[in-house]
């Protein structure tokens, strides 16, 4: 029926929606859907970075993807796994970036998950405030940025600091994220996308229950 990553890209907004509409209605797996989103939006990334592309095209982008998850949300259907499991999620200190960690805490909502969204640029003391203060035993680190590395080592350590760090599972994640970052960081898992994330963050959810 096609795919929404070129439509995306071109930011073609009606026919976009529109195929984003048809495809829900003909029964296609949203996380099919989601998953074009995000490598339209890996590539709008690189055309920005080689200035193909203007901060308008990135904002026009993110609203086509915004208003299309509206869409999508619904029809992701969650596992009972998840419910009631409160996980803190936020993009970390130095890195303003947060399309990735609306992604995730969309998919994370709809398979039953409470989400404390922290927003972005967030400093580690936060992270730690917001565990102390809400009890979860899940963290979500977001980084979109090569140089947000130590930001998300650092996040780790001042965890661990508190004392927090046997208490809670650590994931990480981002574009440029993946094992080698994880071990860097210090933390317990990453995954690919959103979908894997919650994934990974139902079996962390049965490891601290």
């Amino acid at each position: 029926m096609g795919n929404l990553t070129p439509l995306l890209v071109d930011l073609q907004e009606g026919p976009f929606l529109a195929q984003v509409k048809e495809r829900l209605a003909t029964g296609d797996d949203p996380t099919q859907l989601i998953n074009e989103c995000r490598d339209g939006m890996e590539q709008i990334g690189k055309l920005f970075e080689t200035q193909e592309y203007f901060i308008s095209d990135l904002m026009m982008a993110a609203n086509m993807f915004s208003t299309a998850m509206e869409d999508i949300k619904p029809h992701l259907k969650g596992a009972n796994i998840g419910a009631g499991e409160k996980i803190v999620v936020g993009t970390v200190q130095g890195d303003i970036h947060d399309i990735g960690k609306n992604i995730l805490i969309a998919v994370l909502s709809c398979n039953g998950f409470e989400v404390i969204d922290l927003g972005v640029d967030v400093p580690p003391e936060r992270f730690v405030r917001a565990i102390q203060e809400s009890g979860a035993k899940l963290v979500g680190l977001s980084a979109l940025l090569t140089t947000s590395f130590l930001s998300l080592k650092h996040t780790v350590e001042v965890l661990d600091a508190a004392g927090l760090r046997p208490k809670v599972k650590i994931m990480v994640g981002g574009g440029p994220v993946n094992e080698q970052v994880r071990i860097f960081a210090g933390a317990d898992g990453t995954a690919r996308d959103a979908i894997g994330a919650v994934t990974l963050a139902k079996q962390f959810a049965r490891e601290v229950a």
